[in-house]
């Protein structure tokens, strides 16, 4: 079974957090070993030099019959085994064990008859020493590993949050707002060192101008086009109505009619594009509007009013959006064509082979068709962007039993100005 670990874990401040902890305590340990080890081996190295000294001094008044000086004797109580038994073989040794409750450094050498001559020296000062060594290394290291973990997380909290704000920038840029820029201090700063994070929020921000340059471009284009082309199609159009009737003249009517219907919808989708749209809001019955729009496509498309509602719209707007809906399912799709209202949402089903996973993940795009699809994309385009005007969210997606549906979420009229319509 894998371990599942928190979503905050995967952070980077919490990685860098996590590895300068880790690398401090790996460090201090360390050095305090390195410490503890070299104080240790000199004190007792120290201690051990004294205890040989008495022993010696023991040893020569042993043998010369004199009186042993305090601290030594033969055979003591409380003399290590080892160490016993060391001096019983003939060797010299030292040995820390702790006799009466205190530390004590025992030397110990040969005696006759088999016996030991030992020299205990107090050894509590030395052990004092070790302990509060210890102490301070301990403390001294703590101190240390909070203090570079608050300085090391202060440093990475720093480049997280630019990160943080080149990743909301980069969220905005993909949700369409181009005039979005990260503007970090650094990269309009030459003089200040330039990090990788300033070298990314630099790279975003030039993107962010060229692709803004490049659809500016492209709206200016396509904008420019459609307004040349309305004169000449005028004068086609009226060229046409005076071509006398017969086969040819309905082809060439028809393929007008359809030259000015695309380049409409070319000056409907640069004016949506510049956001300068001006809504006619009004109390609007969303089934009897369903119902209208119906009527005027002259398919042959059902209306199923579930729960009825009254939203504030523009109407003008609405309809365009459930016609282009309506419009498509029949292009695209196969009968039977439901237009379903359940409350503020209208839902325009058919049941066809449903839409293209690409519009499905990101939507509708211009003079984009797959499948074998006749059309210029335009129709959903327009549709979704006048939605986007009216303040209504419309999403895309397969019914679970196949074909194309459109889901349009309104906003709702407020209790009060329903009741005072209906009154």
């Amino acid at each position: 079974m894998r371990l599942t670990l928190p979503r905050w874990t995967g952070t980077l401040a919490v990685k860098a957090a996590v590895f300068i902890t880790v690398m401090c305590c790996a460090l201090a340990a360390l050095l305090g070993v390195l410490v503890h080890v070299s104080v240790t081996n000199q004190t007792v190295g120290q201690a051990r030099e004294l205890a040989l000294a008495r022993l010696a001094d023991a040893t020569t008044a042993y043998e010369a019959g004199d009186p042993l000086m305090p601290g030594a004797g033969v055979d003591p109580a409380g003399l290590p085994a080892p160490l016993r038994s060391l001096a019983a073989a003939g060797e010299r040794g030292t040995m820390v064990a702790e006799h009466q409750g205190r530390p004590t450094m025992w030397a110990a050498g040969p005696a006759d008859g088999g016996r030991a001559l030992a020299v205990a020296v107090d050894y509590s000062q030395q052990a004092r020493t070790i302990d509060g060594l210890d102490r301070a290394i301990g403390w001294s290291s703590a101190l240390a590993i909070g203090a570079t973990v608050l300085v090391g997380a202060f440093a990475v909290t720093r480049v997280t949050r630019r990160l943080h704000t080149t990743a909301r920038v980069a969220r905005r840029i993909s949700a369409g707002d181009l005039d979005a820029r990260v503007h970090d201090p650094r990269t309009r700063d030459r003089t200040r060192p330039q990090d990788e994070v300033a070298a990314v929020a630099a790279a975003l921000d030039s993107m962010a101008a060229s692709l803004q340059g490049k659809l500016l471009a492209e709206q200016r284009f396509t904008a420019d086009v459609a307004h040349e082309l309305r004169t000449p199609l005028t004068g086609l159009h009226a060229a046409a109505e005076l071509l006398p009737p017969g086969r040819p003249t309905e082809l060439v009517r028809d393929r007008v009619a359809a030259l000015r219907t695309l380049t409409e919808d070319l000056l409907e989708i640069s004016r949506l594009d510049t956001g300068r749209e001006r809504l006619d809001l009004d109390t609007e019955e969303l089934g009897a509007l369903a119902g209208r729009v119906v009527r005027a496509s002259h398919t042959d498309t059902a209306v199923r009013v579930v729960r009825d509602a009254r939203v504030v719209t523009d109407r003008r707007r609405l309809e365009r959006v459930l016609g282009n809906l309506v419009a498509n399912a029949h292009k695209h799709g196969r009968p039977p064509v439901v237009v379903t209202v359940d409350g503020p949402v209208v839902t325009v089903r058919d049941h066809g082979l449903g839409y293209p996973e690409y519009l499905v993940e990101h939507g509708p795009q211009r003079f984009r068709t797959e499948g074998g699809a006749k059309g210029h994309g335009l129709g959903l385009t327009i549709a979704l962007g006048q939605a986007e005007v009216l303040g209504a969210h419309l999403e895309f997606r397969n019914a679970p039993g196949g074909g194309a549906l459109a889901r349009l979420t309104l906003a709702q009229a407020p209790p009060d100005e329903r009741t005072t319509d209906r009154e």
